[in-house]
This record gives C-alpha cells, structure tokens and sequence, in this order.
C-alpha cells in the first residue's frame, strides 16, 4: 500500500467513532486483506495504539505526537499545500533542504519537515537549534507571481498563520509580536526566516522556515526572559502534526487573500486585532535616530505605523530596525 494511502487509513482510523472494518478499508482503496494487515503492523511499529477485534475491524485507541510523512500528510487538507511532503528524522536546515529541493524543480506547496534539526537559523544568522521529538522545524516552498520587493511580506503572512493556527486549534490568547513573532503570555514561540531566488523583475522561488516550540519541556537560560513553549504554557503536550495542519490551513487562507492584493491590505484588520505592539509604548532601535513612541498597527507592506511624541507618523520597516517594549520583549 502506497505511502499516500497510508496517510488515508490514517486519517479514516482518526476520524471515525467505531470500528473499521478490514472488509471496509479493502474495498475503499481497492488493496487486499494483507495489505491492510501489513500497514496495520506499520502503524503499530510507529507507535499508533490500534485495537483489532474479529468481526469489527481496527479502531485507532490513542493519537500520538509522532512525526511521519504518513501523519503529515493526513493532516493536510489535499490542496496545493503538501501536494508534495518530504520528512527526515534529523536534517541540518529545512530552508537549506528547501532551496536545494526548489532547484531541482519542487512545486509551489512543497512542504518540509524535520522531527530534529540541527543547524536552523534565524535572523541576522543567529542559530535555531531544534531538539529531536520536541519542536516543529518546517519549510514551504512557494512560487508567488510576485514581484521580488514584495516577497518579504510572506513573512508576516506565515506570522499570521501560525498565530491563527494555534488560537484556532488549541483556544490560546495566542498574539504577534511585529513582524511575525507568536506570542504566548509575553514569551516568543515561534521564529519564521524566509530567502528567495529572484530574477531583477520576477521570483524563481521563496522558501519559508518557520520553527515552533511546542514540547519542549525547557527553555535554555539565556533565552528564558523571551522564548517559551506550547508544553511550558498549557502543561500538557501538544500533537506536533495537529499543529502544522492547522497552521498551513491558516496559510493556504491567507497567501491567496496576499496573492489577490499583492499587500497586506486584505489581512491588515486581522493581523492588528492579535497585535501585541498595538496602542503601547515602544522604542524603535533605529542605529541612526533611536526613538520612542505608540505603535498603532501596520499599514497594507506591513511597516509598523509609530505615533511620535510630537504627533507626527512614521513607518518602520522590518528589516532595519528592531522595536522593543520599553520594559519588556513585546
């Protein structure tokens, strides 16, 4: 049985509130009773608590964390998301795994997941390590018909998405951070880098990492005032899979209301209502004119719109300057 109709059982077995029976799967996917048997036996090696009782058939007892292609891709919609899934145990970057794949002809939707990743990075080219059976390490590979300037917006849209995702599925006052950090109880959890190959005037492709902390039990010491995780903050752990369909659900939702407008201007309302910055006080760490003021929102390329203290407006743009919170990481 292919590895696509795997993740069919897979999805059938979640879904149901009674037994499957062999018969059942048999005809559904046009395979023979050892067939059945034999991915059963898979599932079961995988971790998967599966009940067979004579007569009744096969009823999945537990749903475990466990990363797979199989679990991924059943936890897709079957849209341009995931038309393709690629998984690894252990890679040293998802986006570097990504950019080579998208060379090689990868379609738009390509989706890239490791359950560890050893040589992540993130902004400014700081390192993002991600312990093997605790985080999400994932990378999209898109083919926008975009402009090159507009490419760095797919970061906030993916901000976004992963916020969305996260309040849709688990109920958590889940907020952003400008630009694209989600934010729990003040704490980061997650951390998105997006690199594109481009032409002067269209895009050959744009690959977006993004590394969410969701069981990891503790948080390094140097990095406790700002980072947190899904398992630090609910007490209890999280279906990593579970996450990633609902994040890629919230994406596939976004990118085309992005990819109508070529801005922001669709999910502006949106994104302002979750955003931590808005109506605080904040310091803009420009290296040249450093200044404080009220964050008010972003405007439709997603610079963060800062009342001065005399009045006036300004637009800061992600990738010049940090902002801060007077005494806090937001």
């Amino acid at each position: 049985m292919r590895e696509n109709k795997k993740a069919e059982v897979l999805r059938l077995l979640r879904e149901s509130t009674d037994y499957i029976s062999g018969q059942e799967l048999c005809e559904k996917f046009s395979v023979s009773r050892t067939a059945v048997w034999k991915i059963m036996k898979q599932l079961k090696e995988e971790g998967y608590e599966i009940e067979a009782v004579q007569n009744r058939g096969y009823r999945l007892l537990t749903v475990p964390d466990i990363l797979s292609k199989s679990e991924i891709e059943s936890r897709l919609d079957g849209g341009w998301i995931g038309t393709r899934v690629y998984f690894a145990e252990e890679v040293d970057s998802t986006n570097t795994w990504g950019k080579r794949l998208a060379e090689e002809g990868a379609p738009h939707g390509t989706l890239i997941v490791a359950d560890e990743q050893t040589q992540g990075r993130g902004r400014r080219g700081r390192s993002w390590k991600s312990p093997k059976g605790t985080n999400i390490s994932m990378t999209l590979i898109l083919r926008p018909d975009l402009e090159p300037s507009r490419a760095s917006m797919l970061t906030i849209v993916m901000g976004l998405s992963v916020a969305q995702g996260l309040k849709e599925l688990l109920e958590l006052p889940i907020e952003i951070k400008w630009p694209n950090d989600a934010v729990l109880n003040g704490h980061k959890l997650c951390g998105i880098l997006t690199e594109m190959s481009a032409q002067i005037d269209y895009i050959n492709y744009v690959v977006v990492g993004t590394g969410i902390n969701v069981n990891l039990p503790e948080i390094p010491e140097d990095l406790k005032e700002i980072a947190t995780s899904l398992l630090i903050e609910t007490g209890h752990t999280v279906n990593r899979a579970e996450v990633i369909g609902a994040v890629m659900r919230a994406f596939a939702r976004n990118y085309e209301s992005f990819i109508e407008t070529g801005d922001l201007s669709g999910l502006r309302d949106a994104y302002n209502e979750i955003l931590a910055n808005r109506d605080r006080q904040v310091r803009v760490l420009d290296p040249k004119d450093p200044y404080e003021g009220v964050a008010l929102g972003i405007n439709p390329r997603g610079e963060l719109l800062v009342r001065k203290e005399d009045g006036s407006v300004s637009e800061v743009y992600a990738g010049e300057v940090s902002v801060r919170g007077l005494y806090s990481y937001i």
